[in-house]
């Protein structure tokens, strides 16, 4: 949430749940949401949350879909962790959290 005027929220967002008391931040991603930049979206707006200590993404291990009348399949599992593993190793961008864990489903 950002806060602007006098103290009114401007910017809300909305995620899948949230522990007030240990400040635990849910994501559960699924379906389409798997195949475009729905983790780096999800990462970049938890961080933003205010007492957001933990971060729990949940992720499919693969998403199958059709195009152009093919069965695809992305690895959304894979593709986060790895996402996940160079933001940690770079130390160019700096999460909030005390802890991130990503769930595979």
């Amino acid at each position: 949430m950002l806060f602007g005027d006098n103290g009114r929220p401007e910017v809300k967002y909305e995620i899948d749940a949230f522990h007030d008391e240990l400040g635990i931040a849910v994501e559960v991603e699924a379906g389409r949401g798997a195949m475009s930049n729905a983790a780096y979206r999800d990462i970049v707006r938890t961080s933003l949350l205010l007492d957001a200590n933990y971060f729990v993404l949940m992720m499919p291990i693969e998403y199958r879909y059709q195009s152009s009348g093919r069965v695809l399949m992305t690895e959304a599992f894979a593709k986060t962790r790895d996402q996940l593993s160079a933001i940690y190793a770079s130390r160019r961008l700096r999460l909030p959290f005390a802890a991130v864990l990503l769930i595979g489903y």
